[in-house]
């Protein structure tokens, strides 16, 4: 067992680690699904299963499909013209390893914004033009070179002029329209706020996911990795990475702060019904510790050499947190052994946790196909089916 005890929660009879205290006291607003489970051992696979429904258990360097962010951006993009200034989809240092629009092209992934925001000389770059003039003259510019590409179409074959149109269309709006500078903007929020979600990386990445759901973005993903995580800075808690016990003391404090303010936000701010959070990994960790020599000294890292407790990969049960919605909160949903090793009661995959994402955004996933490299229509949720409990 490890050293951490439990504590109670605002749920009677519902308890979390005492690394949590902040979601315990808001245990009510939110639901924990701890059944879930897949069949990818490794970060690229188990990432591409939990994004993109890939059922394949190997590893691979690049996804075969496209991550259900894009797939959502993809469809929106055939309803018509966006009449929303903001992008549909926006990855606030959100994954990007091993996830991606594959066969639907760069013109549906992300407007990404990278960097601290917690930097006080933090800004997204190309949003906003300081001098109204220049957006005069962007405009001629934009004329100019649409007349001067339009011979270029006929011999436009991959269908790379499509992408650009989409990103140029994107990045005028971004330049030109007031309304997208102030959405990405922190510095709009008052100092108790960006103090209750943390002066940290991480607080200030969900505190713009906030503003920018607030605002109308569709999608917006963040990855909460880097320095706050510990040596390694990632989760990767096996022991020549980290001294397991000694991550989470060093981590959580950060991640229960920002977890916590964004899901009361939601709900403070009447975004309940509309905004679903979810939080989650790729997959969960050995239930039983194991000793290995630490391959580097760091944060929540003994000097190399030294043997230390760690947790390896384990995809046979975790869980993940689900918020807003509309959907009932203030539960567990699902079991696993008394030994945390496999997932026993309302077992759920990838497909499952995807198609109830796709619910919340108004797709059916079981009746979309989308057609790939070679033209044959694909299933965005290949196995799977909305979990009815996170479903309001």
């Amino acid at each position: 067992r490890g050293p951490f005890a439990t504590i109670p929660t605002k749920v009677p009879g519902m308890q979390f680690t005492e690394l949590l205290p902040l979601q315990a006291k808001i245990a009510d607003k939110f639901t924990v699904l701890r059944s879930m489970r897949h069949n990818g051992p490794g970060h690229p696979a188990g990432s591409m299963q939990m994004l993109s429904g890939d059922t394949d258990s190997r590893d691979k360097p690049k996804p075969k499909l496209p991550d259900w962010m894009t797939i959502a951006n993809y469809l929106r993009s055939q309803q018509g013209e966006r009449a929303n200034p903001l992008p549909a989809y926006v990855g606030v240092n959100g994954p990007s390893t091993y996830n991606g629009p594959a066969y639907l092209g760069d013109a549906y992934a992300p407007f990404t914004v990278t960097g601290d925001p917690n930097q006080p000389n933090f800004s997204v770059p190309n949003i906003g033009l300081a001098n109204p003039n220049d957006a005069l003259h962007l405009n001629r510019r934009s004329t100019l070179r649409q007349n001067l590409d339009n011979l270029e179409r006929s011999f436009d074959q991959a269908g790379e002029l499509q992408a650009l149109d989409e990103f140029e269309s994107q990045a005028m709006t971004l330049l030109t329209n007031p309304k997208t500078k102030e959405a990405f903007d922190l510095t709009q929020e008052d100092d108790k706020t960006r103090d209750r979600y943390g002066r940290n990386t991480w607080g200030q990445q969900l505190l713009m996911a906030r503003r920018l759901a607030e605002a109308g973005v569709d999608i917006v993903t963040s990855s909460l990795r880097g320095p706050l995580c510990g040596r390694v800075q990632n989760w990767d808690d096996h022991a020549v990475n980290h001294h397991v016990f000694d991550a989470m003391r060093f981590r959580s404090q950060a991640y229960d702060q920002a977890v916590s303010a964004l899901i009361e936000d939601i709900y403070e701010r009447g975004l309940d019904k509309n905004v679903l959070v979810v939080v989650t990994g790729e997959f969960g960790r050995t239930p039983k510790i194991n000793y290995q020599p630490s391959t580097g000294a760091g944060n929540a890292s003994a000097p190399a050499g030294t043997k230390q407790p760690g947790r390896d990969h384990w995809p046979r049960a975790f869980s993940n947190i689900w918020a807003g919605g509309g959907i009932e909160t203030g539960r567990f949903i699902g079991a696993t052994d008394k030994l945390g090793e496999d997932s026993i009661d309302r077992i759920c995959g990838p497909g499952d946790f995807l198609a109830t994402i796709y619910h919340h955004l108004g797709i059916d996933s079981s009746k979309i196909f989308i057609k790939d490299f070679n033209g044959r229509p694909t299933p965005i949720v290949g196995e799977g089916s909305p979990i009815p409990e996170l479903i309001s």
